[in-house]
C-alpha cells in the first residue's frame, strides 16, 4: 500500500533591516501560479527546514538571511491547487540589493500597507497574519 503524504515547503518573510520602515521582499513569480508570493519553496530530501529556508531565500533573492524565528505553520489541503503541502514560515532579516533569481520574474520591497492585491497560494493570509504579529505582538490563532 503506498500512502500520498502532504509536501513540506518553506516560506521567508524576509524584512531588510537596513531600510526605513522594514519592507519585506516578494516575488514575482516566473512559473505558474503567477503573481506575487514570498520567497519560498520545497524543503529537499535530507534537509532541515532552517537550511531549506535559507537555500531558498539565497536561490530566489541572492541575500544571505538571518532566519529570527519559526513563524507559524500553514497546512490547509488547498493552499497550493497544485499539490497538498504543508508551509512552515520563518521571519528573517537581511541586508543589501535583492536580485530576482531561481523562478523569479523579478521582485519587490514592499511596507506592509503597499503589499500588492494579486498574491498566490495562501499567502495574503499569511502577511496578515504576520502584519498583526508584528503590530501587536499576537501570533495568529490556529484554524479549529
Amino acid at each position: 500500500m503506498s500512502y500520498k503524504n502532504p509536501v513540506p515547503t518553506v516560506d521567508v518573510i524576509i524584512e531588510l533591516i537596513h531600510r526605513p520602515n522594514r519592507p519585506i521582499v516578494l516575488i514575482e513569480r516566473l512559473n505558474p501560479p503567477h503573481g506575487w508570493a514570498l520567497p519560498g519553496g520545497y524543503v529537499d530530501y535530507g534537509e532541515s527546514l532552517e537550511t531549506a529556508a535559507r537555500r531558498e531565500a539565497r536561490e530566489e533573492i541572492g541575500l544571505a538571511v538571518n532566519l529570527v524565528e519559526q513563524f507559524q505553520v500553514y497546512s490547509d489541503p488547498n493552499r497550493d491547487a497544485r499539490q497538498h503541502t504543508i508551509a512552515i514560515v520563518f521571519l528573517a532579516t537581511a541586508e543589501g540589493e535583492p536580485q530576482a533569481g531561481d523562478d523569479a520574474k523579478s521582485l519587490g520591497l514592499f511596507e506592509l500597507w503597499q503589499i500588492p492585491k494579486n498574491l498566490c497560494f495562501d499567502h495574503d493570509r499569511i502577511l496578515q497574519d504576520y502584519w498583526y504579529y508584528r503590530h501587536y505582538g499576537i501570533r495568529p490563532r490556529l484554524l479549529t
